[in-house]
């Protein structure tokens, strides 16, 4: 696993994430001056943003839906990708959304173990099936998300 609990200087209430694009680390904020630190893929260049959003819905082995703008760059994609091996959001998805809209951006698993620790993403944030697993249990929808 790719986590580890570290000292984290914040003044966001335990429960949080906070996600340091530029370190490609997520941290949850487990209680005053602590966090988990997990290693995240973050979005390559162009498709970065930073900015308060919430867990707004998780999902076990969720479908993937590649959104239409990412479709129209990448014709070959179907429709919708069931759960599975060959799902690019792995075990599980955390759902960012801002003022009740879904953004279409995930906190997701992965199943390739070397797609983890790079710039790749069309925006999203990729964490190991193994530590996604492990977030996911942690996170309660609602909960505040700031990339940074």
């Amino acid at each position: 696993s790719l986590r580890k609990a570290v000292a984290f200087r914040t003044a966001e209430q335990p429960g949080t994430i906070v996600i340091r694009k530029d370190e490609k680390a997520l941290y949850l904020v487990t209680r005053q001056g602590q966090a988990l630190r997990y290693q995240i893929s973050v979005g390559r260049d162009g498709f970065g943003w930073t900015g308060i959003v919430k867990v707004g819905a998780k999902t076990e082995w969720p479908e993937w839906r590649p959104p239409q703008e990412m479709r129209a760059r990448q014709p070959e994609l179907p429709k919708m990708v069931p759960a599975g091996p060959y799902n690019p959001l792995g075990a599980r998805a955390l759902y960012l959304s801002r003022d009740g809209r879904d953004t279409l951006y995930r906190i997701h698993g992965t199943n390739d173990p070397s797609g983890v620790g790079f710039d790749g993403t069309s925006g999203c944030f990729r964490l190991t099936n193994t530590d996604v697993i492990d977030l996911f249990k942690r996170v309660a929808v609602g909960a505040k998300v700031v990339v940074q």
